[in-house]
């Protein structure tokens, strides 16, 4: 076995192997009470999780309400349901072993109150909680509030200072490691700045270094750092072992607990796993959170990037060198472009994008009148899953909107998510996944499509490979 030292994680010594959280069902109850009933820390996911009835049968989340207030408090209600569920499950499968964490994203719809109704009503199951996404301050006042643990998930030491300073330093007894996720390896969504290139990525130990080093001047010399993103085998991080300028470390494993028998998602997804190669997962810029993320390439994401690439900016008057008229719509209402672009937009019409839709940005994008409908109706069908939503205009305050146009360049992240971890085609829908997942296909560990129960993976990863 590999010289993994334990550490004492929310409370109890664990293996310092963390299972990462992925929203919308995909780490659930099941597969993280496995992981802890290893000797580990299992994740589930509080955003969206799935409930189920006496029978065993899912509930399916059908929204009634209708304007989006409405619906934004089914929402609501629906998470605080699934995610005790979940805590629930993953309490009984764990067998008093290990630790339960649960993951929210800050920027998910009401997380303060689904946190607070979570903990509430999952008393004595949730030992931890780990929470991106945006700035958390507010996590660690509810954590302590009812005696759980807190782990912010940030990619440089300047984010975790300002955390320190406005919020956390009055609860630091709950702080149970920081979290430093990989913003250009790690899968969903990335805490890429606008100080860094998304197109250079930066070795994680000098951050680390920097984090921990931050940490220290904090008195918080003790308290784990997390290592997040682009962990395959402990075998490749042996210079993070045992390291001063490091301190006590544990690795969280977000894409390999993806290819478990506990696993939640379908066998079609498991399968095309198996089948990546480099490159194939793609950091890109189209999430309605506006922050980057990470995804498989498929045609779903391959439409997105067909949106962006049909765009044009146009002018309401003439001026400048939009000086060309363009008539856009079913009433023909003129707008200018350049000449060069009136030349693009009329030859994507030859092909069929026919639609010509607004963006925030005074911009056009073309489509084709089937999802230029599609757009339409998922902008009006909004659920208001997220804090503010760049597609559909949503926000959470008084208003119920951002104050800008609904950006058609795109997506509704709630039904894409809950379409394929609920069996819809893998090819049709957004898949995350970490940049190393291609590594699946030639990891002999894998060989003839082999799929490890969480034992077996947590018995594997000990082994260093």
């Amino acid at each position: 076995m590999f010289a993994l030292k334990p550490l004492v994680i929310s409370g109890r010594e664990c293996l310092p192997l963390v299972e990462g959280g992925k929203g919308i069902s995909v780490s659930n109850g099941e597969s993280s009470g496995a992981w802890a009933a290893a000797g580990g820390i299992g994740t589930f996911s509080g955003v969206n999780a799935d409930a189920r009835d006496g029978a065993g049968n899912l509930i399916p989340q059908i929204y009634h309400g209708k304007t989006r207030r409405e619906r934004h408090e089914e929402l609501v209600a629906y998470s605080v349901q699934g995610a005790i569920h979940q805590a629930r499950v993953a309490h009984e499968t764990a067998g008093g072993q290990g630790r339960i964490h649960m993951n929210i994203l800050w920027e998910m719809a009401a997380a303060e109150r689904i946190l607070h109704a979570v903990l509430e009503g999952a008393k004595g199951l949730i030992h931890g909680v780990t929470c991106g996404a945006g700035m958390p301050y507010r996590i660690a006042e509810i954590c302590a509030r009812y005696g759980v643990y807190y782990y912010p998930i940030v990619s440089s030491s300047r984010a975790f200072r300002a955390l320190w300073k406005r919020a956390y330093h009055k609860f630091h007894d709950w702080l149970g490691g920081v979290v430093y996720e990989d913003p250009w390896l790690a899968g969903g969504h990335n805490g890429l700045s606008n100080a860094e290139d998304p197109l250079k990525p930066e070795p994680p130990l000098p951050r680390i270094r920097e984090l921990r080093a931050q940490m220290n001047e904090f008195g918080l010399a003790a308290t784990p750092i997390v290592m997040a993103g682009g962990v395959w085998c402990l075998s490749e991080w042996t210079e993070f072992l045992d390291n001063p300028e490091v301190g006590p470390i544990a690795f969280q494993f977000g894409t390999r607990p993806l290819l478990t028998q506990e696993s939640p998602i379908s066998a079609a997804w498991k399968h095309r796993l198996l089948t990546l190669k480099a490159g194939d997962v793609l950091l890109h810029r189209f999430s309605p959170t506006g922050f980057y993320s990470s995804a498989v390439k498929n045609p779903f994401l391959n439409e997105l990037e067909e949106r962006s690439h049909h765009q044009v900016a146009y002018a309401h008057s003439a001026v400048g060198e939009h000086d060309t008229p363009f008539g856009v719509g079913a009433r023909g209402r003129v707008v200018y472009l350049t000449a060069a672009d009136k030349a693009k937009a009329e030859s994507w019409v030859a092909q069929g994008f026919l639609e010509a839709l607004r963006t925030p940005d005074s911009t056009l994008i073309f489509v084709t009148p089937e999802k230029a409908a599609e757009i339409r109706a998922d902008q009006i069908a909004c659920m208001g899953c997220l804090s503010a939503c760049l597609f559909s205009n949503w926000a959470q305050n008084e208003e119920g909107t951002t104050g800008k146009k609904a950006d058609p360049r795109s997506f509704c992240i709630q039904k894409t998510l809950q379409d394929i971890s609920h069996g819809a085609a893998v090819d049709t829908q957004l898949m995350f996944a970490g940049h190393n997942a291609y590594r699946f296909a030639s990891d002999p560990f894998y060989a003839n499509g082999f799929i490890p129960t969480v034992r077996q993976l947590i018995e594997r990863i000990r082994t260093g490979d």
